[in-house]
């Protein structure tokens, strides 16, 4: 099949000067570019001509062109945004790309209840309240949270619990907590405390800090040395949080910085997150570069890729201009529904902040790229040990966890060239007879069963990086025994896997590695490929157990008022705080009942019927 020029320069007939999206296919019909154009045209003609200008990275995917599609847009921005989808999509190797979809923590001060609470929130803005964001990480928020209940002293219990108490709990008796579940404050005082709690996450600290001390002068005049002492420790706390928060830039109030460094063919993106004049962490990012593109279009794909599904700031600063700045903002612009402004600052406090996340981009690379040569170095040991064909470029690890059949779970852990991959973890709900059986070879056989299942569905031609090189399973003979059933039932056969057993008096160190056919055999103890193996062991053990408790724990939650149809959680809180106990609603009247809050003569009936007719 012919590729190259002249199949590019074929399709200039058909093509106008409309904007729109273009994909570069290769002679196996596989995306190897999608690019957007003002002008599909000039784009392709620029595609479509021999040319020294070309980078190496350009001419290499025109020489492998061998087919191309196009899509038409009404404007440039629309081109954009489809751009990206499809980038997230395909994952073109000549594309820049991403690879995180995970989604960044706030603060949330709830506003569906008359004593708000306020917690940790990630995810859609579907609960109304007040949000402040976006953090870095789950740490940072709770770091923060920590530091709001010592100044403010709002509420951070669930409503079920907040209705079900009696006195106060533990945070009260420490100062982190007003109480408001048993009236040790007013509703227009938590209310009060609430307003602070917002303008101090609107960067409005100095005001709060003059208000507490002109309350505490009052208090302490009035002789309410109680209240005084009070005010006193909120106002040393308030001190102390602004003192420990970092680099708080007075002149940018909301800002996302985002600053690249470019080594040796690999990237890395630092973003750190001013909000209220207050730093609110940083994140690092690795993006895939496209097999070689510059600067300026790595971060432009960044920025345009990351504000997908986040809503951008008013100001972004960034380390180096990017392509089509005002493209950029244009289409960030139509996304957050205001104005955003794109940034290269030269000089000043802008200028400062940016080269701090250079910084620290340039140090995270090269941490990674040395702890990218030692994991490569161990995955060639790995290839050795156990005679595999080449280093795994995926190897997952398998493990289950239940106590005599309950709430079982079975757990996936990936690792690859960079570490674990924790984006790749699954768990998996152990469905059938062999969880309630404690049958570990039965859960193993519906996790892998479930795992390829999936796999052999969604890419039966193995074209992409989901399939492993490797399989560890925790067991010995009969586990792999067992496993090596399941491959061949499954058609996957092919993939290598073995066994990591405790060994003699199951002690780490002694571990024996069991394959299919073949004795067992050790390591030697102080083998690296030995630590490797066992730290990949102990991540697959620590996430199914951490999976298995999170079950478990809902299980210990959870009440027969869940499964009475029309009872969501509001009569749910309704009906315990009225009775005390799910046992006592069961054993209540239809009349009883209807004597709760929101309980029609119609839902009694239907939640005594519930009971009764079990």
């Amino acid at each position: 099949m012919p590729t190259g020029h002249a199949v590019i320069h074929g399709y200039l007939r058909s093509l106008d000067g409309s904007p729109g999206v273009y994909r570069m296919l290769n002679a196996k019909a596989e995306v190897l570019y999608v690019g957007k154009a003002r002008n599909l045209k000039a784009r392709v003609t620029n595609y479509s001509r021999p040319s020294n200008q070309h980078s190496g990275r350009i001419a290499r995917m025109i020489s492998e062109t061998a087919s191309m599609m196009f899509l038409t847009t009404r404007t440039e921005t629309e081109a954009l945004l489809l751009e990206q989808n499809l980038i997230k999509q395909l994952k073109p190797r000549y594309n820049v790309l991403l690879r995180d979809d995970k989604s960044f923590p706030n603060i949330l001060i709830g506003k569906e209840h008359g004593f708000p609470q306020i917690k940790k929130h990630r995810g859609k803005r579907s609960e109304k309240g007040s949000y402040f964001g976006p953090f870095a990480s789950a740490g940072a928020v709770n770091r923060t949270l920590n530091q709001l209940q010592r100044v403010f002293l709002l509420r951070t219990c669930s409503d079920p619990m907040f209705e079900s108490r009696t006195r106060p709990c533990l945070l009260f008796q420490i100062k982190r907590c007003s109480a408001p579940c048993v009236g040790k404050v007013t509703e227009a005082e938590y209310a009060a405390q609430v307003s602070d709690a917002e303008q101090f996450l609107s960067g409005k600290s100095t005001q709060i800090q003059a208000e507490l001390a002109t309350a505490m002068a009052a208090a302490s005049e009035a002789m309410e040395f109680e209240r005084a002492a009070a005010l006193r420790d909120r106002i040393r706390a308030l001190t102390n949080v602004q003192q420990a928060q970092g680099i708080n830039p007075k002149g940018v109030a909301e800002a996302d910085v985002i600053a690249l460094h470019l080594e040796g063919g690999q990237a890395c993106v630092q973003v750190f997150f001013i909000r209220a004049n207050q730093s609110w962490g940083n994140r690092d990012f690795y993006p895939r570069t496209g097999a070689g593109a510059e600067e300026a279009e790595i971060l432009e794909a960044f920025v345009t890729q990351f504000y997908d599904d986040k809503e951008p700031p008013r100001l972004v600063l960034l380390s180096h201009a990017v392509e089509n700045p005002d493209l950029v903002a244009e289409m960030l612009a139509e996304r957050a529904g205001r104005k955003v402004e794109l940034a290269v600052p030269l000089r000043g406090e802008k200028a400062e902040l940016v080269e701090n996340a250079a910084r620290n981009a340039r140090e995270s690379l090269a941490r990674r790229m040395a702890e990218g040569a030692a994991q490569t170095k161990l995955l060639q040991g790995l290839a050795d040990a156990f005679d595999l064909d080449a280093p795994p470029r995926r190897i997952e690890i398998y493990d289950n966890a239940h106590i005599q059949g309950s709430d079982a779970v079975g757990g996936m852990v990936v690792a690859g060239a960079e570490g674990f991959i924790k984006g790749q973890y699954r768990k998996f709900n152990i469905k059938s007879k062999a969880g309630a059986l404690g049958d570990d070879f039965g859960m193993m056989k519906e996790v892998l069963t479930r795992r390829f299942e999936r796999l052999l569905k969604e890419d039966p031609d193995r074209k992409t990086d989901a399939w492993p090189d490797l399989l560890l399973i925790d067991g010995g003979a009969g586990q792999v025994s067992a496993v090596g059933e399941i491959m061949a039932e499954l058609g996957v056969d092919d993939i290598p896997f073995i066994g990591v057993a405790k060994g003699i008096d199951r002690d780490a160190g002694k571990e024996e590695f069991y394959r299919p056919g073949e004795p067992a055999f050790a390591l030697q103890r102080n083998d690296p490929v030995l630590y490797f193996v066992q730290r990949l062991r102990d991540e697959a053990h620590r996430w199914a157990n951490g999976a298995h408790r999170a079950k478990r724990s809902k299980a210990i939650s959870v009440t027969p008022l869940d499964d009475v149809p029309g009872v969501g959680a509001t009569r749910k809180r309704a009906l315990l705080a009225h009775f005390g106990s799910a046992k006592a609603v069961a054993r209540a009247g239809v009349s009883d009942l209807m004597a709760v809050d929101g309980i029609s003569e119609a839902m009694a009936q239907v939640i005594h019927d519930f009971f009764h007719d079990r």
